[in-house]
């Protein structure tokens, strides 16, 4: 099964708590930056994977991982990606990863 074609937006995740964070993120981030031509949303959803998996940002990890399988990044790929990342961002962040990858893989199906 093709995994969900729609996110939560940042109006309905923060929106009553954080209309302008809200706003900003639905409109310029995600509605501006992501939209622009220099990158494919595949090749973006890869990059941010990566940088949050190196950050350790599990909080918007899962989110990106979801993103990512819906813009065309295969789970093999990011199974590969953060495997890679371990031996740069270390250990640790691969193996939080992966639990996130696993919940994402699993609700993709």
């Amino acid at each position: 099964m093709a995994p969900k074609e729609q996110l939560i937006t940042a109006r309905e995740r923060i929106g009553d708590i954080a209309p302008k964070l809200a706003e900003i993120t639905d409109d310029i981030l995600f509605g501006d930056i992501w939209e622009r031509p220099g990158l494919s949303k595949r090749d973006r959803s890869l990059a941010v994977v990566a940088a949050l998996v190196a950050l350790n940002r599990t909080e918007q990890l899962g989110w990106h991982l979801e993103r990512a399988l819906i813009n065309g990044v295969t789970k093999d790929e990011l199974v590969e990606t953060i495997t890679h990342l371990a031996f740069y961002s270390g250990w640790p962040t691969a193996m939080s990863a992966l639990r996130l990858a696993r919940e994402a893989f699993a609700e993709s199906d």
